[in-house]
């Protein structure tokens, strides 16, 4: 069974950090790339930064260059995000997903405070 777990999440001040992760079972990173999205109250999903271990591919939306890294520690089958500066707009729900599937992680609450 193909589970994407997502954790980290958490109330922060403007400014600060957190690092999400997001842990899967069932597939490895060689089959899907994974993907970073978060859906704020009243707006539609983005997606945020993007990560294929088969050909070194990464990609980050312009609003969180600079300061969001996407990373993954094969051995552990798991995703990282690492939330830096964070801005009140950056308050969503995170979730990861295989690319290309219809595999979803239940998400993880970010909410910076100003």
């Amino acid at each position: 069974e193909v589970q994407l777990v997502e954790s980290g999440g958490g109330l922060v001040q403007a400014g600060g950090s957190l690092r999400l992760s997001c842990a899967a079972s069932g597939f490895t990173f060689d089959d899907y790339a994974i993907g970073w999205f978060r859906q704020a109250p009243g707006k539609e999903r983005e997606g945020v930064s993007y990560f294929s271990s088969t050909d070194g591919d990464i990609y980050y939306v312009d609003s969180v260059k600079g300061r969001f890294t996407i990373s993954a520690d094969n051995a552990k089958n798991t995703v990282y995000l690492q939330l830096s500066t964070l801005k009140p707009e950056d308050t969503a729900v995170y979730y990861c997903h295989a690319v290309g599937t219809a595999y979803w992680g239940k998400g993880t609450q970010v909410t910076v405070s100003s």
